[in-house]
């Protein structure tokens, strides 16, 4: 099967190596003049992996788009919108699967990102997403992993796994895809907070923080019409070791070089859906404090100690 991979950073172009490795013709595309395609055209290398020669590169959207039976897109989350517009314009789009391995909701809008797709594309797509944890790393290293395919469809889901499975990612069927979109979105919030107990050097209250983010990540998607036990699935809970605790992990990293006052430069999705999730918040008139304190901290200068270690401090009430 022809599947082209949109977008190649360190996600995307791992899973153009991923999906050749599992016996697909592949096609990545990325942007003309980005540093990540300009350095994979001049070695097939970045900073984790080789791309194998018969993966072909492009950074025509058309060409592409037109390559694939199945179109992987894995952009920035803000970037979706104005991204599946351009998709939009296209020809002969067919019966195209298009995925979204990205994990993210649009923060001016509450949207999950198969709502921002669907659209944009007139909802006229067969559209799934990936999530789940994994680590580009440890993938690379023969360390496996378990992950979540997701539609409204069944039969999306299905031939989609059948197309992807291997030892090295074994995929479940996600049957929720409010939960497991706002789930895989939402731990990227908490591996903020995580990354802040870091550097305040209170690791210890992680484990607090597991079970007591999870518990409020269950109340929002219960209230948007989701299933609540989503949240302890692979797309959230799953997720929390390669989010929370890893040293790759760019959410963790953003939130430990913020409280310690160190500049860091990578992409940390996290911060754009804690807007996201308060505006959820409010919407569904759901109480989240850990997002709270969190927004508080990182867009209204809120002390990070005062604020973390107040969230231990609530009034005592029942646990469930």
């Amino acid at each position: 099967m022809k599947v082209t991979v949109l977008g190649c950073g360190r996600w995307g172009t791992f899973l153009a190596w991923y999906a050749n490795r599992v016996g697909h013709q592949v096609m990545l595309w990325g942007r003309e003049n980005s540093k990540n395609y300009l350095k994979l055209k001049e070695s097939r290398m970045n900073d984790y992996l080789t791309l194998p020669q018969d993966i072909q590169l492009s950074n025509s959207l058309e060409a592409a788009v037109s390559f694939g039976e199945i179109i992987i897109i894995s952009i920035s989350a803000q970037q979706l919108r104005s991204f599946v517009h351009n998709i939009s314009l296209l020809q002969d789009l067919g019966n195209k699967i298009f995925i979204l391995c990205m994990k993210g909701i649009e923060a001016n809008s509450g949207k999950r990102l198969s709502q921002v797709f669907s659209e944009e594309m007139g909802g006229s797509q067969n559209i799934a997403i990936w999530v789940g944890p994994g680590h580009v790393q440890d993938f690379v290293n023969e360390i496996p992993n378990c992950m979540v395919i997701g539609s409204d469809d069944i039969e999306i889901t299905k031939k989609i796994v059948a197309e992807f499975n291997s030892s090295l990612i074994r995929f479940y069927y996600g049957q929720d895809l409010i939960g497991n979109e706002i789930g895989a979105a939402a731990k990227n919030v908490i591996g903020l907070a995580a990354g802040m107990l870091d550097g305040l050097c209170y690791s210890s209250l992680k484990g607090a923080l597991m079970s007591r983010g999870t518990r409020e990540m269950s109340r929002l998607v219960r209230a948007m019409g989701g299933n609540d036990a989503t949240i302890y699935g692979l797309s959230h809970l799953g997720d929390y070791e390669a989010t929370l605790f890893s040293p790759h992990s760019n959410n963790r990293r953003f939130g430990q070089a913020f409280v310690i006052g160190e500049k860091f430069d990578k992409l940390a999705e996290g911060v754009s859906t804690l807007e996201a999730v308060r505006h959820l918040a409010q919407k569904y008139e759901v109480e989240l404090p850990i997002c709270d304190a969190l927004y508080e901290i990182i867009f209204e200068n809120a002390d990070p100690k005062e604020k973390l270690l107040d969230l231990f401090l609530r009034p005592i009430k029942c646990e469930f």
